[in-house]
């Protein structure tokens, strides 16, 4: 008579399962997906590995790994993703917080850490998750902060976010600076728009394949949104206020030069841990 399976038979089969389907971390995705169809921590699950695994356990971890083994990001199917301290809810109604973004948001730590005043007004364009403006909030509780999203799908999504998290955000629906009077000003602007061309190949593999394309992907190259933030957020900066921007890991001089040509001072780009120039600043004169 066969034995009924225990969480860690389960467990070695999911990391096979996965690892055969081309995933990079097995191991990690396998525990993930185990812990959700069980509802146990990865301590928990260590401490339980020889209890049998129930017939619905079985089942749901299963139809989890089939949804991964189809292609599907664990962020999507685990509904959350872990972004700088924050534990966030996503949806494949915005694009999936991602690492490198951890960069621009510890330059805009700098950034208000610099300003003079005791409550800067932070704006984050084309929001998301709201994963940059809940996080610098988080860090910063002192700021006022503000963010703007063309989709009323992800903004929803990052309002529920806030409403989690307990963090006061103004959100306002609208493309780019399009919300705003020309009398409203900010002490640092801050986004990571869609930056990728929209013929690249990379848009129908992996996890992008099921991410928002208008989250992902912009004219020009992958460069229009870059530039029109550049070209109309001079008029709503405070003096001396930087706008930072993430971008493509190949396009950091021409956004530079945009925007030098557009007649930001002390413009300058920063590599990320893999070695790319992935953000650019620059302050209005």
């Amino acid at each position: 008579m066969e034995m009924p399976a225990t969480l860690d038979a389960l467990l070695r089969e999911l990391r096979d399962r996965l690892q055969a389907a081309g995933s990079d971390e097995p191991g990690l995705e396998a525990r993930l997906l185990l812990g959700a169809a069980t509802g146990l921590d990865t301590s928990a699950l260590i401490a339980r590995g020889l209890d049998v695994a129930s017939a619905s356990q079985r089942e749901r971890a299963d139809t989890l790994c089939r949804r991964r083994e189809a292609g599907e990001p664990i962020a999507h199917i685990l509904g959350r993703r872990a972004f700088w301290t924050l534990d966030l809810e996503v949806s494949p109604a915005c694009l999936i917080p991602r690492p490198e973004t951890e960069l621009l948001v510890e330059q805009a730590i700098a950034a208000i850490d610099a300003c003079e005043r005791a409550h800067p007004r932070v704006l984050d364009l084309g929001t998301g998750s709201g994963a940059i403006i809940l996080t610098l909030k988080a860090e910063r509780p002192a700021i006022e902060a503000v963010a703007t999203d063309r989709s009323p799908d992800a903004l929803r999504q990052a309002r529920a976010n806030a409403n989690t998290l307990g963090l006061d955000v103004t959100f306002l629906q609208g493309a780019w600076l399009a919300p705003f009077k020309p009398e409203d000003a900010f002490d640092m602007i801050v986004s990571n728009p869609p930056y990728i061309a929209p013929d690249d190949p990379h848009l129908t593999r992996g996890d992008l394949r099921f991410e928002p394309r208008e989250a992902l992907a912009a004219p020009e190259a992958g460069l229009g949104d870059l530039y029109t933030i550049i070209d109309t957020a001079l008029l709503h900066l405070l003096p001396d206020a930087p706008l930072l921007l993430e971008h493509g890991f190949d396009q950091a001089r021409d956004v530079r030069a945009r925007m030098q040509q557009a007649g930001y001072r002390e413009v300058q780009s920063l590599r990320d841990p893999a070695g790319h120039e992935r953000i650019t600043i620059g302050s209005r004169p």
